[in-house]
Order: structure tokens, then C-alpha cells, then sequence
């Protein structure tokens, strides 16, 4: 007797988890959580799209990225088309290495002073094409 009181209390206890396993839980609801960054960095050639924002020196961003003089931003500001691609030369980037000059948030531009003029004024070579957040697509010439 005291057998079937062991087996009995067994199947009990494993019918009593059973039923909690099989329960369904309650819902949890999903919080949607938005993160404002803040205005993209001010920075007269372009800042780079990854954290911290760094401004980017001239010749970094091939014409493409300008619409009228204007950086059309990159990282989290992008507002280009979803399937753009531009130019840009990787040898001005700090992430590949660049210790040269770099313009300050809110500097002006010095196109025509040649302060970070790494290049004559108007021409580019850029060594690789990325999207609007920073994500490689192969390399070439500005066409």
C-alpha cells in the first residue's frame, strides 16, 4: 500500500507541474521606446556615421553627398534616397588610421582657404562607396 501512495503522490506532483507549464502566461506588453540623439552634427564637409560623429575632413565625402552645398548626412541623420551610394576616400577616415586635421562642430567651410583642402578644390578620389550609414558596398572611382 504505502507503493501505490509513493506512485500516487508521484503522478500527482508531476500532473500539478504539468498544469503550470501548460498554462499560458500572461501577456507581457512590449513598451515601444524611442531614442532622440538630438540635430546631426554641423560640420562643413560631413561628419562620420558612427559614434561619436565626428566631423569629417575635406576630401573624406565624394560631391555626391552634397545636394546645393549641403551634407545630406550619414548615420542615424541620413536623409538620402534608401538605395543611395556615394563615395568616399577610406585614407581620411580616423577608424582606417587618419590623424590629419579635422574641422570643429559649427566650423564653416574653407573651400576656398585650403585650410583642410587635402585635395585641389573639386577633385575626388574616392577608394570605396557606402551607404548612408556607414555600411561598405565595394570600391571604385567617383563616375
Amino acid at each position: 500500500m504505502e507503493v501505490r501512495s509513493v506512485c500516487f503522490s508521484s503522478m500527482f506532483a508531476a500532473a500539478v507541474v504539468a498544469v503550470f507549464l501548460l498554462a499560458p502566461s500572461p501577456r507581457a506588453h512590449a513598451a515601444q521606446i524611442s531614442v532622440q540623439i538630438g540635430p546631426a552634427p554641423v560640420c562643413p564637409y560631413g561628419y562620420f556615421p558612427q559614434p561619436p560623429y565626428e566631423c569629417a575632413p575635406y576630401g573624406y565625402y565624394g560631391p555626391e553627398w552634397f545636394s546645393g552645398g549641403i551634407f545630406i548626412g550619414a548615420g542615424p541623420w541620413f536623409h538620402g534616397p534608401h538605395n543611395f551610394y556615394g563615395h568616399v576616400d577610406n585614407h581620411f577616415d580616423i577608424h582606417h588610421g587618419y590623424h590629419g586635421p579635422l574641422p570643429h562642430r559649427g566650423e564653416q567651410d574653407h573651400w576656398n582657404q585650403g585650410h583642410f583642402a587635402n585635395h585641389p578644390h573639386g577633385e575626388f578620389h574616392g577608394n570605396e562607396m557606402r551607404d548612408g550609414h556607414g555600411n561598405v558596398h565595394g570600391g571604385g572611382h567617383p563616375h
